[in-house]
Formats: structure tokens, C-alpha cells, sequence
């Protein structure tokens, strides 16, 4: 008798128990669910467009808005690519921006200067030359002025003028100076591009004219001579590069000079 009652006693308990997890259970279901709510379309005025509905949008123009808040139009002048990057193109077309390097024709440095040009504006010491990249950089704008001073009469006469299919440009004409020299550039615009000399690449002056067109070489002012000899007998020797203590002698290959006659042919 006493153990069926400790029987029900039990019984009672698991009920109460069971109903308590259940109506616990229950709250938390319902606690969680009402921080969702159902989503419903919600018509907003101004906002909202129907599917077949047109909508039509007009803004102001420039000029309206200028009227209306007295403003000026300011033109911008048209800005061509940089010296920095006029120069810098023409040092890795000549040399790949090698400054200690010497081709097989004996042309030296970052722009290839030949032993005669270099008298021209001064420069005795080829030695110090190939490794003074300061140097290199003012005998390279010490030529661009000379040439522009040479080419003055054909940068007047002939800028913006298409010969042989090419835009005439003074960056174009310097350029091409500084591969074939003054004179020849002279005979290339004034036979009408019939004269057209190339290099011992068989790169072309016509190349040249194309390749560095329009970059700003305002700042090149033209002159009859440059002397730079007070330059070379200032210089300090700087690091060698590419690893080297000697001067590299770049052996051209037969690919560069296909290379090059590949350019010319597409332009």
C-alpha cells in the first residue's frame, strides 16, 4: 500500500514536470516568432512605381544651372602627355632605360649618344658619362634644344601637317632628330616624306614621328650651342647598374632589327 502510494506521488510529479517543459517550450516558440513579422507591400507617394507605369525624369542642363546660380563655365585647356614621359618612352625605345649600356655601333648611354654628338655639346670623357646618369639627362634636353634650334623653319612650317600619312608634331620632330639627326628629318618633311632614313635597326624617322606625337616639349627651349664640358668635370660617380662594375656592351641580335621592321611596317 505505501509503495503504490509512493507510486502516484511520483506520477504526480512527471505530470507536473511535463506540463511545465511544455508550456515553457510554448513561450519560448512564441517569444521567438514575434520578432518576426510578415512582409507586406507598402505603397510609398513619391516613391513608388508600377510595372506598367511610365515615369518620366527632366534635370536641369549646365547652362540652366548656370543661370540660375550665375555661374561661369570655365573651358580647360587640353593638356598633352609629359616631357617625363616623352623622355622616358625615347630612353626605353633606344636602350630599354639602360644608362651604362653601349650598342654595336658604339652609340652609349640611356639615349644612345654617338662619340661626335657628344663633342658637340661638350662631353670629352665617354667613360664618365656612361656611368653619370645626371650627366646623360642634360646632354639629352642639351640636344633637344639644339635640334629645336636646327628645326625651328620645320616645326613652324610643318606642325600639324600630315606628310606620308603622319601627324607632324614637334615632340614627333625632335624624336626623330635625335635617331637620325637634324638633316635628316629636314629631307623627310621637305621631300614630302619621299626621304625617309633609317637606322642601323632599320628603325625609321617616319616611326619616330608616329611613336611620340603630341607629348609637351614646351619646355625644350631652342638654342644654337649647349656647352655641359663644366658638367663632366664636376661629376661623381654613381653606383654601377644591373649588378655590374663594368660597362655592358649590348650585342643587338638580328630579332631586334626584325623587331624594328616589324614597327614599321605597321605603322
Amino acid at each position: 500500500m505505501k509503495f503504490n502510494e509512493v507510486t502516484a506521488l511520483e506520477k504526480k510529479q512527471y505530470m507536473i514536470k511535463k506540463t511545465f517543459f511544455y508550456i515553457t517550450f510554448a513561450g519560448i516558440v512564441i517569444l521567438f516568432a514575434s520578432g518576426f513579422k510578415r512582409y507586406e507591400f507598402k505603397h510609398i507617394k513619391g516613391f513608388h512605381i508600377e510595372q506598367d507605369s511610365i515615369y518620366y525624369s527632366t534635370v536641369p542642363n549646365f547652362a540652366e544651372i548656370s543661370k540660375e546660380n550665375n555661374l561661369k563655365i570655365i573651358e580647360i585647356p587640353e593638356t598633352s602627355p609629359s616631357f617625363i614621359s616623352f623622355k622616358e618612352k625615347l630612353g626605353q625605345k633606344e636602350s630599354r632605360g639602360r644608362y651604362n649600356v653601349i650598342n654595336r655601333f658604339g652609340y652609349m648611354g640611356k639615349y644612345q649618344f654617338g662619340k661626335s654628338t657628344l663633342r658637340v655639346i661638350g662631353i670629352k670623357d665617354t667613360e664618365a658619362f656612361l656611368h653619370n646618369p645626371k650627366l646623360q639627362e642634360k646632354s639629352f634636353e642639351a640636344l633637344l634644344s639644339i635640334n629645336k634650334y636646327m628645326l625651328r623653319n620645320e616645326i613652324n612650317k610643318y606642325v600639324n601637317q600630315t606628310i606620308n600619312g603622319v601627324k607632324i608634331t614637334e615632340s614627333g620632330i625632335l624624336a626623330a632628330a635625335h635617331l637620325g639627326g637634324a638633316g635628316s628629318i629636314q629631307k623627310f618633311l621637305n621631300s614630302n616624306g619621299s626621304h625617309e632614313f633609317r637606322d642601323g635597326n632599320g628603325t625609321s624617322v617616319k616611326t619616330y614621328l608616329k611613336m611620340f606625337a603630341n607629348y609637351d616639349t614646351s619646355n625644350i627651349i631652342a638654342k644654337r650651342s649647349v656647352n655641359l664640358s663644366h658638367l663632366e668635370t664636376n661629376t661623381v660617380e654613381t653606383k654601377s647598374f644591373d649588378n655590374q662594375n663594368t660597362v655592358e656592351i649590348e650585342q643587338v641580335k638580328r630579332d631586334d632589327t626584325k623587331e624594328s621592321n616589324a614597327i614599321d611596317d605597321l605603322n
